[in-house]
């Protein structure tokens, strides 16, 4: 727990409670930022299928679910960082971030789209390096890697 500009933070693992709520922050920031995906193929229910197996951490603000991460811990990947578009640029993403790094090995890795520049740049500023590049379903995607100590 943090405090940020005044408002109490909380990072914690995921609840039964929180799966809807979550499903919707999937489908609503995914809606307001992937403007590379026609949007009648983004569905409500994606979240279930894309963090299946997967650790997930969600962040609260004064008591409401705003965002979560998910790793699939196997490879140390980081499959999903998303928060409320109402809520981005609050530090929220940064400590979501910051939680799952502390209980990941190293190297970390995740793929971040080409074309999303504002995540690009986050991931940049936090030390992460671009080490590969790749093409999935037409988008163009780059693979980044963590390599910082705990």
């Amino acid at each position: 727990m943090f405090t940020f500009d005044g408002l109490l933070k909380l990072i914690r693992e995921i609840k039964s409670a929180d799966i809807n709520t979550l499903a919707d922050i999937y489908y609503k920031s995914r809606i307001a930022t992937f403007d590379w995906m026609n949007p009648n193929e983004i569905k409500l229910d994606d979240f279930h299928r894309d963090t299946k197996g997967e650790k997930v951490w969600v962040a609260e603000l004064k008591g409401y679910v705003v965002g979560f991460v998910s790793v699939w811990e196997a490879e140390n990947f980081i499959h999903h960082l998303f928060v409320l578009p109402n809520y981005f640029s609050q530090g929220i993403g940064s400590q979501l971030l910051a939680t799952c790094l502390n209980h990941m090995s190293r190297p970390a890795t995740l793929k971040c789209v080409s074309a999303n520049n504002k995540s690009l740049n986050f991931y940049k500023q936090k030390g992460w390096k671009t080490i590969d590049y790749g093409t999935s379903d037409g988008v163009e995607y780059q693979i980044m890697q963590f390599m910082n100590d705990k």
